[in-house]
Parts: C-alpha cells; sequence; structure tokens
C-alpha cells in the first residue's frame, strides 16, 4: 500500500493506490490526528508527501512520531514524474494520485526525520536568513536615496537596519543557547567546528537540515545536499558534468564554507589549487571543494573523530 498527501495550507488530499481510496482532512491538529488513525492500521509500505516551505511539518512530524514511513520529496521530482507519464493536469486530487504513484514506481528511501527541537532550530535559521535578506534589502535603498528633501527616509531606513541587526545578534545567541543546551547537539557542534572552515553557521544548518550526516554514503550525502556530478551524455556526445537539486539552504552554506576553506583548511586549499593548476574552472574546482568538505564531515561524524 502506498500513499500519497497533496498538501495545501488549509487541508490535504490522501490518495492511497492500492485500493483508488481518496479522502480529504483539515491541515490542523485534528485533521493530522484522523490522518495517522486512518493510516496506521493499514501499515502502508510507504507515504510520500511534496516540501510545501512548511505547510507539511505538522503531518511530517504526527505521522513520523506513529513510526509510519514517511518521505518528504522534491516537488520538482514529481513534477517531472507527472510529464513522463503524461499527466499534465493538475487538481489537488490529481497530485495527490500523482504522489501515490510516484511511492508506488520511484519508492524513495525513508529518511531520518528531524525532532521537535531540530524544527525549531531549523524556524530559528530560516528566520536568521530572512533577517539577513531584509538588512541586505534596506542597505541597498540607502543607497538608492539621495539629493535633499529625502532625509526623513535615509533616517527611516538606518532605524531599521539598526533594528535588524539587533534582531539578528538577538537570533544568534538564541541559535547559540539552542545548541548548548542539548549536550548531543554540543559534541556534534564541537566536531564539526573543529574544521578550518567550518563556522557556527555551517555547523548549526547541519545539525537542523541534514541529519542524515553520517549516516549515508559520500556519494549519498553529496547527491542529497547536490553537489554530486551528474553525467550529460547521449551516444557518442559527452556533455559537461552539472550539479542540480538537493537541500539548497544547506549547499547555500556549504558554498561559503568552501570559500574560506581553500584560503584556511590545509586539505581543501591543496586541492583546490591541484584543481586550478589542472586547468579546471574556478566555478567547478569550487563547487569539488564543496563535495570535498562534506565528505570529510561525513566520515567525521560517522567516526566520531574531529
Amino acid at each position: 500500500m502506498f500513499v500519497g498527501i497533496d498538501v495545501a495550507k488549509a487541508e490535504l488530499v490522501v490518495s492511497v493506490v492500492s485500493n483508488l481510496e481518496r479522502f480529504t482532512v483539515m491541515n490542523d491538529e485534528r485533521g493530522v490526528r484522523t490522518l495517522v488513525e486512518r493510516l496506521r492500521p493499514v501499515t502502508p509500505q510507504l507515504i510520500v508527501l511534496e516540501a510545501t516551505g512548511g505547510y507539511e511539518v505538522l503531518a511530517v512530524a504526527a505521522l513520523a512520531a506513529a513510526q509510519l514511513p514517511v518521505v518528504v520529496v522534491n516537488p520538482r521530482q514529481v513534477r517531472d514524474f507527472a510529464k513522463a507519464t503524461e499527466q499534465l493536469a493538475k487538481t489537488d486530487r490529481i497530485d495527490a494520485d500523482i504522489l501515490a504513484r510516484f511511492a508506488d514506481v520511484v519508492r524513495p528511501d525513508v529518511r531520518m526525520i528531524p525532532d521537535a527541537a531540530a524544527h525549531e532550530l531549523d524556524a530559528l535559521l530560516t528566520r536568521r536568513r530572512q533577517l539577513l535578506e531584509m538588512r541586505q534589502a534596506e542597505r541597498h535603498r540607502v543607497g538608492q536615496v539621495f539629493g535633499s528633501g529625502k532625509k526623513l527616509v535615509r533616517k527611516s531606513l538606518r532605524l531599521h537596519i539598526a533594528f535588524l541587526e539587533r534582531e539578528l545578534r538577538i537570533t544568534d545567541t538564541d541559535l547559540g543557547e539552542m545548541v548548548k543546551q542539548s549536550p548531543v547537539w554540543r559534541e556534534r557542534d564541537e566536531l564539526l567546528r573543529s574544521v578550518p572552515g567550518v563556522g557556527p553557521v555551517l555547523s548549526r544548518t547541519l545539525l537542523a537540515d541534514l541529519p542524515e550526516l553520517g549516516r549515508l554514503s559520500r556519494r549519498a550525502i553529496a547527491k542529497l545536499v547536490g553537489v554530486a556530478p551528474l553525467s550529460r551524455d547521449s551516444g557518442t556526445m559527452r556533455g559537461r558534468r552539472f550539479v542540480q537539486g538537493g537541500r539548497a539552504t544547506v549547499r547555500g552554506v556549504l558554498y561559503m564554507a568552501a570559500l574560506v576553506a581553500t584560503k584556511r583548511n590545509a586539505i581543501v586549499r591543496e586541492f583546490y589549487a591541484r584543481l586550478l593548476a589542472a586547468g579546471k574552472p574556478k566555478k567547478l574546482a569550487l563547487v569539488a571543494c564543496m563535495r570535498k568538505l562534506l565528505t570529510i564531515l561525513n566520515t567525521m561524524v560517522r567516526t566520531n573523530t574531529p
């Protein structure tokens, strides 16, 4: 039995592929409790939902807590699957059916689901990114406001920037306190930050957004994050390798860490220099350094070796 759940802000549309059953529940505490009560007795082999920016969290947490095999997948993968099966129409019921068929045919691996504390940490990290984006936007606006008669606008912008910087400091403090309060996280944070180039932002992002670190092979973890080279060959044509998909939040922070590591980390610096000397483009070499750094961290966590 395979189950697909189309997630919306207000409701969850559920499709069961084995008996073509469909039902809808509200996307709230009561509705999710009903969902678990209906699915638990039938012991589904796999339950698949799309990542929807947070609307799926309540259902996923409840299903995982009930020890049901739930997987959150990339919406792009599901849409490509729908096109491949010539299903171009799109409604909530059709999407739920496609997700159930995707579960049956593709059967993505069930991965570890972060617990409630990890979700809270992830929410703080998301808020931190939002504050950084707002501060950068306001700084750009300050540069665009010039000339006489705009003093009040400039004052307002500077006051807002100062407020955002205060909120950013408070968020960083809260993040640090959350890590310190958990003995397991504190130990893992110290382990990750023993690597030159790995700072608090990357460490906390990995804790919240990559709970699989140390549990997968180097190839699997690179593919999960989106730094594994993908082939693009056809017949005698050999296309350039490329990276695509994966967890964008982890990949963005890993990029900045790899940039620092090419200057501060002896192993990554030597690896980067060797690639450049071989004539590789800088961007390609930097992505390879991201993969190298991620591989090192994955092995360290698996073996608990600083």
